[in-house]
């Protein structure tokens, strides 16, 4: 043991600088964060964060988490029923998107049914409803109809979130009723034309009036859900703010709540879109929009916090949503092929279509896993489910969007056409890939968020080799992990205590995977020390590690439910579990080996080489097969 602990401080003095806790919130894009040294570390019970240490915690994960009490259970029921019933019978998805519109009598009954405030309090007028009650309605939505789903999400997920989170008790008595009836219609605005995920080069600027009490706004922000619709805007601009101990000022973001009503607000045509037609789109203008100061959310500098939690706060609800579409294009792939005949045979019994069919249920069952868990664990007062709620946002769009290819496959020539709906909802899940934060960046927040947690504990541990003797229990633990994981294979960690028997052997792949992650993660660091940020094709397999992982833990989390519970289908969703576990296990070693094995590292520069030349040249450089 001591030989493990000697081996260890030897790796980190070797590497003296690490100083990767502190990063600053700077930027939506995590590599353009400052990386530097600041407090000691806090503790996450976060499975995701911890998972980059390498460490189970079990906290939120196991068991599968139950948070509706049977007065909420009875409520939801009593909203279901008629949701599906109203998007049944008055909804036409295919004349929205002929339109490019909703329908009005359709937005008309969505405000009767409570649809735009439903997590807004009763007493502001709204249903409240929790987050996973709020997850089960946007479910049917998505099944029926995603550009109704946009206006509605564009409304109460992003639209006015920034109020019900941040807002003081005169703002939410202000705009909450009105917003939550649907007689105002609320718009996030964020994107510019030379601002994207990168939210700190913003250029649209407030400035305060000589009295301070009101702020003059002039920019323009782009691609705005609801943005022709709109009477409320929750908008983030430039403000000077002085720093009151070194009286320097310098640009900050702050959030507004800007009505329509205030003037020098308006917007341009709705945008052509590949998807989502019936959700309004468009530009929206502001010209010496006079905002009382009074307006602010989370006071003057503090729109970058305003921004991040909305969009965190919003991303669970993705999955939850596209669970229902996939949902909806499984019902079209199953109904055919159990009744289509050929050569013969219906084409159900061949199996290449059981293949198809089989994947694009396991996808749907562990982007529902994932999308119930993050909603139970932020209804259970969860603060830190960043990385879980990205996690859950990029697997549900880039699922979904398999099951909608693979069920227009199944169905052939008739899934290419319009009237089977399916090349409608392909052309409506293109978006999710892109909105509220694009999958790729989305993968760099997921692995330097939690790089950035486990680089802040092996910093305290770093500390620690230089006085052992008074630090001797910290650097015994990690020398001991250590030495379990080279000579057992693992260390020490079983999940197996916290799932069904009959999935042992699959709890079995996900703690070795945890494992091995955590090692990982903590070469990398050493190697790498700050430079880790710039390691972009190294960042996409520790992402890509961490989302097999923790759909790993939902699906055993789930499955042992079943199976404990003796639920009818819990055979069923053992197998389901089975499968995906071990596929994911495969996908986990092979992504964790190409973080360091030399063939693969030699690879990333080629194709980085390969990329500048064809962005230099503007094209393809490669001569022509003909030669001419």
């Amino acid at each position: 043991m001591l030989r493990q602990v000697r081996k260890l401080s030897t790796v980190l003095k070797s590497s003296p600088n690490l100083t990767l806790n502190g990063c600053g919130p700077c930027s939506v894009l995590p590599l353009q964060r400052r990386w530097a040294s600041t407090s000691d570390p806090k503790e996450s019970k976060s499975f995701a964060m911890n998972l980059f240490r390498g460490q189970v915690k079990t906290d939120q994960v196991f068991p599968f988490p139950e948070v509706l009490t049977e007065e909420q259970r009875e409520t939801l029921q009593m909203l279901v029923d008629p949701t599906a019933k109203f998007f049944e019978e008055q909804n036409d998805a295919s004349k929205n998107d002929l339109l490019e519109k909703v329908e009005d009598h359709v937005m008309e009954g969505l405000k009767e049914l409570g649809a735009f405030g439903l997590q807004v309090p009763t007493e502001l007028g709204g249903l409240g409803l929790s987050n996973t009650q709020y997850a089960r309605l946007v479910e049917i939505v998505g099944a029926n109809d995603l550009g109704v789903g946009i206006t509605l999400g564009a409304h109460q997920s992003i639209g006015f979130k920034g109020i019900l989170l941040f807002g003081t008790d005169e703002q939410k008595k202000k705009y909450l009723p009105k917003l939550a009836s649907g007689e105002h219609i609320a718009s996030f605005c964020l994107t510019e034309p030379t601002s994207g995920s990168d939210a700190s080069s913003i250029r649209t600027r407030a400035v305060p009036t000589a009295d301070g009490k009101h702020y003059i706004l002039n920019g323009s922000k782009i691609w705005i859900s609801n943005g022709g619709l709109s009477e409320i805007f929750t908008v983030f601009a430039q403000t000077p703010v002085t720093d009151e101990a070194t009286g320097e000022t310098r640009d900050k973001v702050t959030a507004f709540i800007v009505e329509r009503s205030f003037g020098g607000v308006n917007n341009g045509p709705p945008e052509k879109k590949m998807g989502i037609k019936a959700s309004n789109t468009t530009e929206v203008f502001f010209e010496d929009c006079k905002i009382p100061a009074e307006n602010i959310l989370n006071g003057v500098g503090g729109g970058f916090k305003v921004a991040m939690n909305i969009l965190n706060n919003g991303r669970f609800g993705m999955g939850a949503c596209l669970s229902g579409t996939m949902g909806y294009c499984i019902g079209k792939a199953v109904e055919f092929a159990g009744a289509r005949k050929q050569f013969g045979r219906i084409i159900g019994t061949f199996g290449s279509i059981q293949e198809k069919i089989a994947r694009m249920i396991m996808m749907q069952y562990v982007t529902e896993s994932m999308a119930y868990m993050v909603s139970a664990n932020m209804d259970h007062g969860s603060t830190e489910f960043q990385i879980e709620a990205a996690i859950s946002k990029i697997y549900a769009s880039e699922a979904a969007w398999y099951c909608a290819d693979e069920a227009i496959q199944i169905l052939g020539g008739m899934g290419f056409m319009r009237e089977t709906g399916l090349e409608r909802v392909m052309r409506d899940l293109r978006i999710f890939r892109i909105f509220e934060g694009t999958n790729d960046i989305l993968r760099l927040f997921v692995a330097l968020t939690g790089i950035q947690y486990a680089g802040s504990h092996l910093k305290e541990l770093q500390k620690a080799l230089k006085k052992p003797t008074a630090n001797f229990g910290m650097i015994f633990d990690a020398g001991a992990k250590r030495a379990k994981r080279q000579v057992l294979g693992n260390g020490g960690q079983s999940m197996a205590e916290h799932v069904h028997p009959t999935l042992s052997s699959s709890a079995g792949q996900t703690s070795k995977a945890v494992e091995d992650f955590g090692a990982t993660v903590e070469e990398l660091l050493v190697k790498f020390n700050k430079g880790i940020v710039d390691e972009q094709f190294i960042l996409h397999r520790v992402a890509e590690s961490a989302i097999d992982i923790y759909g790993m833990v939902a699906v055993l989390s789930r499955a042992s439910r079943s199976l404990n519970e003796h639920h009818a289908s819990a055979s069923h969703e053992a197998m389901i579990c089975e499968v995906f576990c071990d596929e994911a296990a495969g996908r986990i070693k092979t992504n964790l080996q190409a973080t360091s094995q030399s063939n693969c590292l030699e690879n990333y520069k080629k194709m980085a080489t390969i990329s500048q030349e064809v962005i230099s040249s503007g094209g393809p450089i490669q001569q022509h097969p003909l030669g001419f």
